[in-house]
């Protein structure tokens, strides 16, 4: 018997293992992994050792007659477990501790006109994830010795390389035995998606990369980091590569209040997945070139927490004074070599208007504030699909931009193919302002086109600023607007709005004048213009 029992525990031990090199858990008790884990381990125990019961058997029933510690104590640790759980979560949440809750992130507020720089077009990510992944899977398509044996992971990060803007993603083994037959090279390729201009590419390496989320055993990238850091919570890992173009996966790690609940980012791990090798760090430590520790999802529960439990948590459900939350929506922006989360906010009592806005900096997670009030995203990109409703193209979510000192949206219209068709210029304060210019046109020639028509006043960004000699001149209506048609003594054509500029109907033939525009076309569209005083 007593063989019997010391077999009956070894198996236990296989079967606990098993369990846990399948499920993973964090050893670490703030984690609910951990007790489901903990629980089930103790739900295998009592079954492996459920012949230790004695039965009485009798004509009328079986019943038990005796039924060891080690069997039924188990089956009430998991009840038991639950409750303390969930007694500990209400303890701890917003309920009696909403000014804790609303100080899980620190929110700083900035001045949008002399903290955002005016908009550099070279910088600006003007293709979304879809587009993106659209781009970098047609690369993919092109490369027939890699797509029989590979998929192209859907991550598609963003991340700002050596002063562009990219989004990078690797490439997967497609099953198991593609993983079986190639796991001796690894994966040496991944695709980056230049968010600017769409140039995309598969990039070869001399190393293949072993450690993936697609591999198998020992090898999976998960497995892999919760052997080496065993009590660790981790956040979802992203893709990047530093600024010598070698690959690394970043994994956030987590640390919880209470179980599972009020998640906060204190540091990083970065793992080579060529060679295996990891190193952890805190959260101010963490390399430069690093753009992904905190994620969208975290991020805007905080701020949604930080603009729920100001005034209390009663308050948050009843009388909702000076309540907020984030919009539905968010996009990316490239600053100061860093990448930043930007996402509206507003009431909640309100829905086609913002307060404003916020800034994360997704490497260190310092969050500012800018109250922008103006238009709600969705409202813009309505305002700006509405200009062209006979095409039905779609809209990226809005990237906020200091256009001329002006908080301007900027949306990219797509086709049905992904295809980016044309760029809109949306007015925050005013989202009727909008106009949209064919994508074939380029960014700074909507710019400039956005500027003339609403008279905005000169824009001093990748603009051109010359003396010329009015040859002829001559005024034009459409749509309701003053139009005047140009014609200096070199033989140039220009156009330019009465929005841009008062002085227009007394400006007459031989008159000296400074005109800025974006580029020589055709006919050249002024942004701005004034009289020669020389």
């Amino acid at each position: 018997m007593k063989k019997v029992k010391i077999i009956g525990y070894i198996i236990g031990l296989l079967l606990m293992g098993l369990l846990y090199y399948i499920i993973l858990p964090p050893i670490n008790p703030s984690s609910i992994l951990f007790w489901f884990y903990i629980g089930l381990a103790a739900v295998v125990n009592s079954v492996i050792h459920i012949g230790d019961i004695k039965w009485k058997v009798s004509k009328k029933a079986v019943t038990i007659e005796s039924c060891p510690k080690h069997v039924w104590i188990p089956f009430l640790f998991i009840p038991a477990m639950f409750i303390i759980i969930l007694i500990v979560n209400v303890a701890i949440g917003p309920v009696f501790n909403s000014r804790s809750w609303a100080n899980r992130i620190e929110i700083n507020t900035g001045v949008f006109s002399e903290e955002i720089a005016e908009v550099d077009f070279n910088k600006i990510p003007l293709l979304d994830k879809d587009s993106s992944q659209k781009l970098g899977d047609r690369t993919m398509g092109q490369m027939n010795e890699y797509v029989s044996q590979y998929y192209v992971s859907s991550l598609y990060t963003q991340i700002n390389y050596n002063d562009e803007i990219i989004r990078v993603t690797p490439i997967e083994y497609d099953g198991l035995i593609k993983w079986i037959t190639n796991r001796k090279n690894g994966i040496n390729a991944y695709i980056t998606v230049n968010s600017v201009d769409g140039a995309s590419k598969l990039v070869k390496m001399d190393k293949g990369m072993k450690y993936m989320p697609s591999a198998y055993f020992g090898e999976d990238l998960e497995r892999k980091l919760r052997f080496s850091y065993p009590f660790d919570i981790f956040g979802t890992s992203r893709f990047e590569i530093d600024n010598e173009g070698k690959p690394y996966w970043i994994t956030p790690v987590i640390k919880y209040t209470g179980f599972s609940r009020k998640e906060a980012v204190v540091g990083a791990i970065i793992l080579d997945p060529v060679t295996g090798e990891s190193k952890k760090y805190d959260l101010k430590d963490v390399p430069d070139w690093v753009d992904n520790v905190f994620y969208a999802d975290l991020v805007i529960e905080q701020v949604n927490d930080w603009g729920e439990y100001q005034g209390g948590f009663f308050n948050s459900i009843f009388g909702q004074k000076n309540v907020v939350n984030t919009t539905e929506g968010y996009n990316y922006l490239a600053l100061n070599d860093d990448i930043y989360l930007y996402t509206g906010i507003t009431s909640v009592s309100s829905d086609e208007s913002n307060l404003g806005f916020i800034l994360t900096n997704l490497r260190t997670g310092k969050t500012t504030y800018y109250e922008v009030p103006g238009a709600e995203e969705y409202s813009a990109m309505d305002s700006a699909k509405g200009q062209v409703q006979q095409m039905n193209y779609t809209s990226t979510f809005p990237l906020l931009i200091n256009l001329n000192g002006r908080p301007t949206y900027l949306v990219s219209l797509k086709d049905n193919a992904g295809l980016v068709k044309m760029y809109a210029f949306i007015d925050v304060q005013d989202y009727q302002k909008v106009v949209v210019t064919d994508a074939s046109e380029g960014i700074q020639k909507a710019a400039a086109n956005y500027l003339s028509k609403n008279g905005t006043g000169k824009d001093t960004t990748n603009n051109i600023t010359k003396k010329i000699i009015i040859k002829s001149i001559n005024n034009a209506v459409l749509d309701g607007n003053s139009y005047y048609y140009i014609v200096d003594t070199e033989g140039k054509k220009y156009i330019v709005s009465i929005k841009v500029s008062n002085l227009l109907p007394y400006i007459k033939e031989g008159s000296k004048v400074v005109v800025s525009y974006y580029q020589e076309d055709d006919f050249i569209e002024i942004s701005s213009i004034s009289t020669d005083n020389e």
